[in-house]
């Protein structure tokens, strides 16, 4: 049969770059590599890929070829007497070249599942004390009608009588080198090792049913917005008896109406009133665990911080627990009755404090 201009094999034209020829032919060479194609007459094709891009991309011989086709003064030495496995040293050099590595990892052994990711809402207080939490995650998980084996039952699972449990084929091809011994995932157990009889029902040989799984955990008090849990073994289920993966969680959580937090510390910001804080006062302050007392000085400025201490949130693995401070804010009232205004009017007059800060700024602005 007549050879195929390389060009056409290749379906690039004759005035195509470097780079096209060798874009073109990874493309054709993944696409018909014997190991991982189901394409029909695979090996052929990836044969004449091979031929093709050996001859191309040498510009000797491109040119050669240009000049007079397969028949060529080199034809039988060159590029007419090429052989599977072409310049590259054969499949191992060709398999690294285009899948990341000239071995692939045995899927024989256990392997990890999927760890998986998610996220829960919780308000303030659920924060700061910890609350029992279930959500259900859809996941890969164990076939329980077959416990992971994929069969009806243990005896319809064989070993590979071609690899023999090893999921590794060896793989003997002649190129211009020689004869190169690769080694390939087997085809006849897909790299397993094993072959099933009957496949289950259930999981039709995977081992894992996907479905939604009710999952309980407990969120530790002064867990803070942003965090992540890790649950371990809360993940997918492996393979060929390998561990669960992981299952992550990330805490989304509510401010509060009131209460600002900063680590395991609590700030508040509390509003008093002029008396309050002329006179001195005991208030009632609310704490995430309920009232507490505060002693409110005479002459208390706006903008003083008190602190109650041990009143913040307890981080329920160190047992740390924080402060809540208190911000004092005084509150300017909007209306006042004739009796209040006579009454700050009185004040005003005999409050040392304004005038003093008064003279001072009058005479610092006279000097100006």
């Amino acid at each position: 049969m007549a050879k195929r201009d390389y060009y056409e094999v290749l379906g690039v034209s004759k005035e195509a770059t470097d780079d096209e020829i060798k874009k073109a032919y990874r493309s054709l060479a993944k696409k018909y590599h014997p190991d991982v194609s189901k394409e029909p007459n695979a090996a052929e094709k990836f044969k004449e890929v091979q031929e093709a891009y050996e001859v191309l991309s040498d510009p000797q011989k491109r040119e050669q070829y240009n000049q007079f086709g397969h028949e060529g003064p080199n034809a039988g030495s060159g590029f007419g007497g090429f052989d599977f496995g072409g310049g590259f040293g054969g499949f191992e050099d060709i398999f690294s070249s285009f899948f990341g590595g000239g071995r692939q990892a045995s899927k024989t052994g256990p392997t990890r599942g999927k760890s998986l990711k998610m996220s829960i809402n919780l308000t303030f207080e659920e924060a700061c004390f910890g609350v029992e939490k279930e959500v259900n995650v859809t996941k890969l998980d164990t076939c329980h009608d077959c416990s992971g084996t994929g069969a009806q039952s243990r005896d319809d699972v064989e070993v590979c009588k071609r690899c023999h449990g090893t999921g590794r084929v060896t793989v003997v091809q002649n190129s211009l080198f020689g004869r190169v011994q690769t080694e390939a995932s087997c085809s006849e157990c897909s790299g397993t090792g094993k072959k099933i009889k009957n496949k289950c029902n259930t999981c039709h040989g995977d081992g894992r049913v996907r479905k939604s799984t009710p999952i309980k955990f407990r969120i530790p008090s002064g867990v803070d917005n942003g965090q992540t849990l890790t649950l371990p073994g809360k993940g997918e289920a492996g393979t060929n008896g390998g561990l669960h993966g992981d299952l992550y969680i990330q805490v989304n959580v509510s401010p509060h109406e009131f209460f600002e937090r900063d680590g395991l510390d609590i700030h508040l910001e509390l509003p008093v009133t002029f008396s309050q804080v002329a006179l001195g006062d005991t208030i009632e302050v609310p704490t995430i665990s309920g009232k507490s007392a505060l002693k409110i000085p005479s002459g208390t400025q706006t903008g003083t911080v008190f602190k109650l201490s041990n009143k913040g949130i307890t981080n329920g693995r160190t047992n740390a627990t924080g402060n809540q401070y208190v911000h004092v804010s005084v509150v300017t009232p909007q209306k006042l009755t004739a009796e209040q205004k006579d009454l700050f009017t009185k004040l005003s007059k005999t409050n040392e404090t304004s005038s003093t800060v008064f003279s001072k700024l009058k005479k610092f602005f006279s000097n100006k």
